[in-house]
């Protein structure tokens, strides 16, 4: 009976590692020639395997309401920073800011579990009407090992052969290899890590981040797709980390919420000002955009004010000026050093 128990035990955990989150870690400092914060160059160039090229700042502003606007992508296209535009956004309203200077290598339009038809459709309305045509889109559902989104991305790909496609979530390396597999050129890794994600409480269904993306970096390798870890990133300290695990792109939601950008509505409590910052599952979101919770669904996510933070530049050189940091303790000119040279210990 011992050994039965026993046996069932070990098939019950795939890993007898504890799993670690970015607040489990530092990044242990080393001998460095990097005399200045000025030295560092973040700017990275990716061939995807599409073809397409891109070269920026690898980092990704949420497609989430009040994250993922047009109005955010255009100020931050200004540090070459991207922003996955809500899918809630109109063709139209993509076409109007295209024309006042909308650069799409930064802004991708994203979908979920759309028609492919409509998803060609959509992005050939834009390249019709603008001359600018997508170089990346964003497929995002929360479960990103289901049947048929596999099946969306195979199909999809022979409608866009040309335009890279990101997209997920997963946490695990089959997972990054049923996507890999189904075509894509980029995995967007995080279930139940998100600062307004509930889904880890109300299902039991998640993994810590840092080791999802540790986990996930061979896989990525194998089979031939970037890492964009999704969650996670409180402070710009975590960037360095996420970057040392083997993330390639990382995905940023709350830390810019509270700006202007977002055009969240402004609440005044006590003399204070603050804004609306929701989960995509939560119950604000659903009510917003699906008339309510469907009677067989549950809130996966929360919603809460954040302070009023205004135009949203400060915050990004504060996260880049941070990250250069990082880049300075190690030893690294670049980000792509961050995973060659960086280590960490547990605290």
């Amino acid at each position: 009976m011992k050994s039965k128990i026993m046996t069932n035990k070990q098939n019950k955990f795939v890993s007898d590692e504890r799993k670690l989150g970015f607040n489990d870690v530092y990044l242990v400092p080393q001998f460095s020639k990097i005399n200045s914060r000025k030295s560092v160059s973040l700017t990275t160039k990716f061939i995807l395997k599409t073809g397409v090229v891109w070269q920026g700042t690898p980092i990704i502003a949420s497609n989430m309401d009040y994250i993922g606007t047009l109005e955010m992508a255009s100020s931050l296209q200004r540090f070459e920073i991207c922003t996955a535009v809500s899918k809630f956004v109109s063709a139209e309203d993509w076409i109007n800011q295209i024309d006042l200077g909308l650069n799409m290598q930064y802004a991708f339009p994203t979908f979920g579990l759309d028609n492919k038809n409509y998803i060609s459709d959509y992005l050939n309305h834009i390249y019709d009407s603008t001359g600018h045509k997508a170089k990346i889109i964003v497929l995002d559902v929360p479960n990103g090992y289901i049947d048929h989104f596999a099946s969306l991305i195979s199909d999809l790909k022979s409608l866009i052969p040309d335009v890279g496609i990101f997209a997920g979530n997963v946490v695990t390396p089959e997972g990054v290899e049923l996507l890999g597999n189904a075509g894509v050129d980029g995995v967007k890794l995080g279930i139940g890590s998100g600062s307004v994600c509930t889904t880890s409480i109300e299902t039991g269904v998640g993994y810590p981040q840092l080791s999802a993306i540790l986990d996930c970096a061979q896989s990525a390798k194998t089979n031939n797709v970037l890492l964009i870890s999704d969650g996670g990133i409180n402070a710009s300290g975590d960037l360095g980390k996420a970057f040392v695990a083997g993330s390639d792109f990382i995905m940023v939601g709350g830390i810019l919420s509270g700006h202007s950008e977002g055009g969240a509505p402004t609440v005044t409590e006590n003399g204070k000002e603050y804004r609306l910052y929701y989960g995509m599952s939560s119950e604000e979101a659903m009510n917003t955009h699906y008339d309510g919770i469907a009677e067989y669904r549950t809130a996966e996510g929360i919603s809460k004010l954040v302070e009023n933070k205004g135009p949203v530049d400060n915050t990004i050189r504060q996260m880049l000026g941070g990250l250069r940091s990082s880049c300075t303790y190690l030893n690294c000119q670049n980000i792509t050093e961050l995973s060659e040279k960086g280590q960490f210990i547990k605290i």
